[in-house]
């Protein structure tokens, strides 16, 4: 087996693990969900507000508007963020970006050298030694 169909068969049991299926039911689930959608466009529509604002020349600028503005964006994504399938995909999501970055580091460790099938990334490792502060 090449590398390039290995990466294949990893790709399968990335789609196969029950994690990454809760992500893509919840995903969905924020998709169909109208009022959590109305709210998205609601915040997407303040924060074009508050980028069309802060663009204006500093003279034209109004920055109690800006300030204004910006509470009104954190209400939004407060209210985004509580609703119960926003909440269900932030978890799922959480679990799966776990998993994933094990993976990665697994796949990091490996191009430097170690044992594939023995090393073990530390946790919280998110496979980049850019911002690692050292596991060894």
């Amino acid at each position: 087996m090449d590398i390039i169909e290995a990466a294949r068969q990893l790709g399968a049991a990335i789609q196969a693990d029950e994690r990454y299926k809760k992500v893509m039911v919840s995903s969905k689930a924020n998709d169909s969900d109208t009022a959590l959608q109305e709210l998205i466009s609601e915040f997407n529509l303040m924060r074009m507000t508050i980028d069309n604002e802060f663009n204006k020349p500093e003279e034209e600028r109004n920055e109690e508007k800006i300030k204004e503005f910006n509470v009104s964006m954190r209400q939004l994504y407060g209210k985004i963020m509580c609703t119960d399938s926003m909440m269900a995909y932030s978890e799922a999501k959480k679990d799966f970006d776990a998993v994933m970055n094990k993976v990665n580091a697994i796949i990091e460790m490996s191009m430097n050298g170690e044992d594939p099938m023995t090393c073990e990334p530390s946790e919280g490792c998110s496979g980049s030694c850019a911002t690692c502060g050292g596991c060894h």
